[in-house]
């Protein structure tokens, strides 16, 4: 569906998210993570996705730098969410393919004022990287 693609370059190259990447070698690995009541109820809807005050996602696209075209990459992600108090949540990510484009979600649950350590464990190509972030989420009012 072009409206979550659209969506999501939105949401990379919001200032708030410019630059949010990490470099493993060729492999490029984009993150974003926001409410998900910023998606709009058909999108959630489509992608089976709950929209909650207390609930926000994780994006991930990860792409190939070894070429002049940058092209996405398929992986296998895994990941936990921790908690300031040292409470993990376990992260699921599917997979969303669109066109070439592909994308990794996990949602996840949080309450107002909640900062996480994210550790996100990427499988691709042979090889193993590591993804680490820390972000705070708020609940919508």
């Amino acid at each position: 569906m072009k409206i979550l693609l659209s969506l999501l370059l939105l949401v990379f190259t919001l200032p708030s998210y410019a630059g949010q990447f990490k470099k493993f070698g060729d492999l490029e690995v984009h993150y974003s993570s926001f409410a998900s009541t910023f998606l709009t109820p058909e999108i959630a809807s489509h992608y089976k996705i709950q929209r909650s005050r207390y609930s926000a996602l994780i994006n991930i696209a990860i792409l190939d730098t070894s070429k002049e075209e940058k092209t996405a990459v398929k992986a296998q992600l895994t990941g936990i969410a921790r908690n300031v108090l040292g409470q993990q949540k376990k992260l699921n990510f599917r997979e969303i393919k669109e066109g070439k484009s592909i994308y990794y979600l996990a949602e996840f649950k949080h309450t107002n004022d909640e900062t996480f350590n994210f550790t996100i464990t990427i499988y691709s190509n042979g090889k193993k990287e590591t993804l680490t972030f820390k972000q705070t989420f708020f609940v919508d009012k």
